[in-house]
């Protein structure tokens, strides 16, 4: 495994830089301010959104007639984009593949008691498509924007990607 300069000094052997130099005056060598500081300062904990909600354009129909639009989404794992591919209809179909790795990672849906991929198949194909983007955009970091440059001002902005509102293209 290769370290950078930062990490190979971190690891050096105890001591490392607080040692006299030989040949020098007695006295510890003082350590560089930036170690002294980043060991001073409190570490920021920084807590990862593995959450998303959404609201689906035009809504999952159940058997009883009821609309469901709002749901949440988590961000996906290896194994949820591994599993599926394991399914017979997703090696029968690729194009399934999307719909049943949807239904491990959709969590909530409207008042469904449970989400799954006959719950995603059974979607309006403007749905599915915007489950789709959003999928992309939050397991992408959370977005797909680009910096782009105005071609008549040079004013530089970004641009969404994936439309201007989540699931849009």
């Amino acid at each position: 495994m290769r370290r950078s300069g930062a990490a190979a000094a971190a690891t050096a052997a105890p001591g490392a830089g607080t040692e006299p130099a030989a040949g020098v005056g007695a006295g510890p060598i003082p350590a560089p301010a930036q170690t002294v500081s980043a060991a001073a300062a409190p570490a920021v904990r920084q807590t990862l959104r593995t959450e998303f909600p959404f609201q689906l354009p035009r809504g999952y129909v159940d058997e009883s007639g009821t609309v469901h639009q709002d749901g949440v989404m988590r961000l996906a794992t290896a194994r949820d984009e591994l599993v599926p591919l394991r399914d017979v209809r997703v090696q029968e179909n690729p194009a399934y593949l999307s719909v049943v790795l949807l239904g491990r990672v959709i969590t909530r849906l409207g008042s469904v008691p449970m989400v799954h991929d006959g719950i995603v198949e059974n979607m309006f194909a403007s749905d599915l498509a915007f489950l789709q983007d959003f999928y992309r955009q939050i397991n992408a970091e959370g977005h797909t924007r680009a910096a782009v440059q105005c071609p008549h001002c040079a004013e530089p902005f970004e641009v969404e990607l994936g439309g201007s509102r989540l699931g849009e293209s």
